[in-house]
């Protein structure tokens, strides 16, 4: 993942629980990616944990992360060559200090939301997590 100044970008993912999406999304990056995007991801309001069903997700695709929950304050200084947030209301409360480079939005439904039996629940967390990779591997390919 490290590689010389030029070689490497940094993506961040930003939600606002940074339990689920935005680990996801900082995963499957460093995962698929990582010769070209060093992704990290934080929360507005960080929930203080990643989901375990977002770490089941990612275990089922070949991906062991070890994440933990951060709050966006703790990339103040940071040159992200991207910021991605990924819920709308992380949307409308990005930091400004966060818009120096690109912003994109590109909203994902929330899984940690899905009700029913725990399958149910799994099949919801595994859709969305397919919806990230497709979607955030498309988007950084473009800007390789």
């Amino acid at each position: 993942m490290k590689g010389g100044k030029n070689m490497t970008r940094k993506v961040l993912f930003l939600c606002t629980g940074n339990s689920c999406r935005s680990q996801m999304a900082e995963a499957i990056v460093n995962a698929r990616l990582g010769e070209t995007w060093e992704a990290v991801s934080a929360g507005t309001k960080p929930a203080g944990y990643v989901h375990p069903k977002a770490l089941a997700a990612l275990a089922e695709i070949g991906i062991q992360h070890a994440g933990r929950s951060k709050l966006a304050d703790e990339f103040r200084g940071v040159d992200f060559d991207l910021v991605v947030t990924v819920c709308d209301s992380a949307a409308e409360e990005c930091p400004v200090w966060l818009g120096k480079g690109k912003r994109i939005h590109h909203s994902f439904s929330d899984p940690a939301k899905a009700e029913g039996m725990d399958d149910e629940v799994m099949q919801v967390f595994r859709a969305v997590r397919d919806d990230i990779e497709r979607e955030m591997v498309k988007l950084l390919s473009q800007y390789s």
